[in-house]
This record gives C-alpha cells, sequence and structure tokens, in this order.
C-alpha cells in the first residue's frame, strides 16, 4: 500500500448495489499489507470483508445492524485482534428503510433497526457523538497491539462541509493515514451551480494502534468559540477592526463600549488613547465625522 490508494474496480466482493460499499481490494491490500491473521467487521453493510476475508481464508466476526447487531446497545461477541469499521456518510445515505427492511430485521431480532441507524441521526452532533460511541467501543474491545482500520468520508450538506477526519475520536497510536479516491461515485455525474464547489472524490483509512491494554490516549476534537476580543494573540488593530465589521459605522463611544472588557484594556492604563492612535490608520479605518468611524 502507499499513502494513496485507488481501486477503480470494486472487486467480485460484498453487494454492489449496497450504497457506500467500499472495494473489496483495500481489504485485500490491507490484510496483505499487516499480514493479518484475522480481520472483524460489526458494520458489515453489504458483506465486502466477509467476502474478502472468506476467499483469503482469513477468520473474523462480521455483523451489523442489518443483520441485528445494535452497535449502540449490545456488547461486542469477542476481543478481535483487528477490526474494520467503514462509518456511514452522516445522514447523506439512507440504510435502514432503504438498503434493507428496518421493520422485518427490528421484527426479527427485537431492535430498533430505524432509530439506532447513525444514518437516521437527528443531526450532525447526534451523528458525531454515535460515530464516536461506536469507535471508543471498538478499540476497546481490541487485543493489545490490535489495529483498527477505521475509512471514513467528509460529506456537504446545504452549502456546509461536514469533516468526519476532523470530528472523529481517534484512539491509540495513529499509525497511518491513507487517502482513498473514489470511483464511480453519484456526485461525479452531478453538475453543480455553484462555481465554487468543490466535489468530495475521497475517503480517509486511519489506522489505529492499540499499544497498551489500559491506558490508551485519545485525540478529540473540542470545539469551543472564541473572542477575539479577549484573545491575547489579537492585535488592536483586529479587534477594532472586527468591532467595525460586526457593527459597521460606530461612535468612537460605542467603540469604547465594545472592547472595554478585553484583556488588552485591563492591561493598558491608556487604551482610550491607543484606540484613537489605531483608528487613524486610514489603511484600515475612515473617519466619516468627528468621533464616527468605519473601516476603509
Amino acid at each position: 500500500m502507499q499513502s494513496v490508494v485507488s481501486y477503480p474496480d470494486r472487486g467480485p466482493w460484498g453487494n454492489n448495489k449496497y450504497r457506500g460499499n467500499m472495494s473489496g481490494y483495500l481489504v485485500k491490500d490491507i490484510i496483505e499489507q499487516y499480514h493479518l491473521r484475522q480481520l472483524s467487521d460489526y458494520m458489515v453493510g453489504g458483506g465486502t470483508t466477509e467476502d474478502v476475508c472468506r476467499d483469503m481464508g482469513i477468520p473474523g466476526t462480521f455483523l451489523d445492524l442489518n443483520r441485528g447487531f445494535d452497535m449502540l446497545s449490545m456488547d461486542i461477541p469477542e476481543r478481535p485482534e483487528n477490526v474494520i469499521l467503514h462509518l456511514p456518510y452522516g445522514q447523506m445515505i439512507s440504510y435502514s428503510g432503504s438498503m434493507y427492511d428496518d421493520k422485518e430485521v427490528s421484527r426479527k431480532f427485537g431492535i430498533n433497526a430505524y432509530e439506532n441507524d447513525l444514518s437516521h441521526s437527528k443531526n450532525c452532533d447526534d451523528f458525531v457523538d454515535k460515530m464516536n460511541y461506536c469507535t471508543l467501543k471498538q478499540f476497546s474491545a481490541l487485543e493489545k497491539g490490535g489495529r483498527m482500520f477505521l475509512l471514513m468520508g467528509d460529506w456537504k450538506q446545504k452549502g456546509r462541509l461536514y469533516s468526519m477526519l476532523a470530528d472523529i475520536v481517534k484512539p491509540g497510536k495513529l499509525e497511518q493515514i491513507v487517502i482513498k479516491v473514489q470511483n464511480n461515485f453519484t456526485s461525479a455525474r452531478k453538475t453543480y451551480s455553484n462555481n465554487n464547489f468543490i466535489p468530495i472524490i475521497h475517503e480517509y483509512l486511519l489506522i489505529l494502534k492499540k499499544e497498551s491494554s489500559l491506558i490508551i490516549p485519545v485525540s478529540e476534537t473540542v470545539k469551543k468559540t472564541w473572542d477575539l476580543r479577549k484573545c491575547y494573540i489579537a492585535t488592536w488593530r483586529d479587534v477594532i477592526s472586527a468591532v467595525l465589521e460586526e457593527n459597521g459605522t460606530m461612535k468612537l463611544d460605542d467603540i469604547y463600549d465594545a472592547v472595554k472588557d478585553s484583556p488588552k484594556v485591563k492591561n493598558n492604563n491608556h487604551w482610550h488613547e491607543k484606540i484613537r492612535h489605531v483608528l487613524q490608520d486610514s489603511r484600515y479605518f475612515k473617519r466619516l465625522e468627528i468621533g464616527v468611524y468605519c473601516r476603509a
């Protein structure tokens, strides 16, 4: 394997009508690259991993919600050496009720195959929470020295990019990130009216190794807001520009009031004078009349 892989032919493995099904050649390359003796897939979807492992004589356990295994509510039934996890693409592709009959699965196995399907998450935050829960649950089950092969893709919805690579929790040692080129994907056949739209034609394969049984390093994205007025890195020009950009034309007293709680103010006894001095820079600010300013 190399750091960028592409499989124009998905191979004879799995159900080729199951949307989002990965190429079996990727599974084959993973097995050969890491000389795997075992590989399990608990979200096997259309069965690609199972078919490849059967052909290569690699034992494993192959489960899915469509087979009656609910990752959100059931225990993983083994301590695997290695697992592969191909996550759904948020709410972009619906599985239960589309790829399979969720009502029949629910009736047969006594689970809620619709609500517990990650592709039916309430929103992006709900999906990220469930995605990370499933990832940590499977990594926790790994034997020491085992690997998780985590395949995921970003998606765009209503003009916004949702990055699984940025949001997903990353347990253990991150050994490698492989870029997988997508071939024969649905969006490639679409015409976009937005000239700035960049179609996503790749996925990420994260290779994570479990080096310790109990103490596991975890990298997790923490989202928080950042008030420029309270940031020591931002300059006075940055802060005042941002205030005017947010509010438009402002009186000097209103500018004072907008930045009065900034740490810059507390550390400068002459902050009024400093603001007036900054506002004199005609490259960035314009005085409309005495005591009234806007951005240049």
